[in-house]
C-alpha cells in the first residue's frame, strides 16, 4: 500500500478535496480518488470526510492507495455447499470466514474464486471482479447467498434486491435482553466519523436502513433474535444492534462495551472468544426465480460453532 501526504497551502484558492487530489496525484482518475475518499483511504486532519470537502488552507491530507487488483479473479477448486443450482442461478450456504469477492488483501480463497471453478462460464457476469455476485454477506457471517449465472438472471435478481422485495431473515446471538419481544430499528447508515472500517448511524451522510427484530429465546445475559431486513446496507444488522445497546456476540469490529469480559461464566466467555466472529447467520432467503418467475425460498441452520453456543446457553438456562 502506497502512503502519501499533502498539505493544502493557505495561499491557494479554496478547492474541493477530490479536485485537489486529482491535480496532485498524476495518473489517478477523479472517480478513483472519490472511491478512496468514500472507503476511508483518505483522511483530512486525521478524520474521514466527503469528496466534496472544501479545502481552505493548512489541511493535512493522508492518502493510502491500495495495491492494484488483477484484471480478473482466478478460478479455484474450493468446496461449496450448494443448496440449489440450475442454468440461471446457484444458491450457496456460505461458510463463516469466506470473503464473497476479491479485494485488497483478499485476492484468493473467495466465493467468487470458488464459483468461477464450479460454474466454468461465470466470467464477466455482472462485472469482472465480482462475476455473478448480486448481494454480499460479511466475511464472518454464515448463511444463504444467491449468485447469477447469466446477465439476464443478474439483472432480474439485482432489481429485486434494489426494491427490497427479497425475503432476508437472519439469526443472531446478542448481549442483553430487550424489554420488548419485537421491534424495529431505522435510520441512516454511513461511514463512521473516525473509524474507517466501521459504519455508523451517527454519520453525517448515509443511506436509510430498516431492520425488524424478534426475540426467539432469552438466556442469562444473552438472547437469540431473528432479524428481517427491509433494506440491505453494509453492516446493517451489526450497526443497528450495537447502537441499540445489544451488540452481537464475538463481533471483532463493533465493540461490545466490555460485555464479554463481564460474563461470570468462564466457559461461556471462552466459547465467545473462540468464535472469533460475529454470531450472525443468514437463515432464510426468498426471491422470484429470474426464468420461471416462481417464488423460491431456502433456509439453513447455523454452523457448528454457533450451534455449540446455542446448546450451551440452553442447558445453562435450565
Amino acid at each position: 500500500m502506497n502512503h502519501l501526504t499533502f498539505t493544502f497551502s493557505s495561499e491557494d484558492e479554496p478547492t474541493r478535496l477530490d479536485q485537489y487530489l486529482c491535480r496532485e496525484m498524476n495518473g489517478e482518475s477523479r472517480a478513483a480518488i472519490q472511491r478512496y475518499v468514500e472507503t476511508g483511504s483518505v483522511l483530512v486532519n486525521g478524520k474521514q470526510v466527503r469528496p466534496s470537502l472544501k479545502l481552505r488552507g493548512g489541511e493535512q491530507i493522508e492518502v493510502d492507495i491500495p495495491p492494484p487488483l488483477p484484471a480478473e479473479p482466478i478460478a479455484e477448486a474450493i468446496p461449496l455447499e450448494v443448496l440449489y443450482e440450475d442454468s440461471h442461478i446457484i444458491v450457496i450456504n456460505k461458510a463463516a470466514g469466506m470473503v464473497v469477492h476479491p479485494g485488497a488483501g483478499n485476492m484468493n480463497g473467495t466465493l467468487v474464486n470458488a464459483l468461477l471453478s464450479h460454474c466454468h462460464d461465470l466470467a464477466g457476469i455482472g462485472g469482472e471482479l465480482r462475476p455473478g455476485i448480486v448481494h454480499r454477506l460479511d466475511k464472518g457471517t454464515s448463511g444463504i447467498l444467491v449468485a447469477a449465472k447469466n446477465d439476464r438472471a443478474h439483472q432480474y435478481l439485482s432489481e429485486q434486491f434494489s426494491v427490497h422485495s427479497v425475503k432476508r431473515i437472519y439469526q443472531a446471538l446478542i448481549y442483553g435482553s430487550p424489554k420488548e419481544d419485537t421491534g424495529k430499528i431505522e435510520g441512516i447508515i454511513g461511514r463512521h466519523p473516525t473509524e474507517r472500517l466501521r459504519l455508523s448511524g451517527k454519520a453525517k451522510n448515509g443511506k436509510y436502513a430498516v431492520t425488524r427484530w424478534k426475540v426467539k429465546e432469552r438466556y442469562r445475559r444473552v438472547s437469540l433474535v431473528e432479524l428481517r431486513l427491509e433494506t440491505g446496507r453494509t453492516h446493517q444488522i451489526r450497526v443497528h444492534l450495537t447502537e441499540a445497546g445489544f451488540p452481537l456476540l464475538g463481533d471483532p469490529l463493533y465493540p461490545d462495551g466490555g460485555r464479554c469480559n463481564n460474563i461470570p461464566d468462564t466457559q461461556l466467555r471462552g466459547m465467545i472468544n473462540r468464535l472469533g466472529r460475529q454470531a450472525l447467520h443468514a437463515h432464510c432467503l426468498g426471491f422470484i426465480h429470474p426464468e420461471s418467475v416462481e417464488y423460491m425460498e431456502f433456509t439453513t441452520e447455523p454452523p457448528e460453532d454457533f450451534n455449540e453456543l446455542l446448546t450451551y446457553l440452553r442447558k445453562a438456562s435450565e
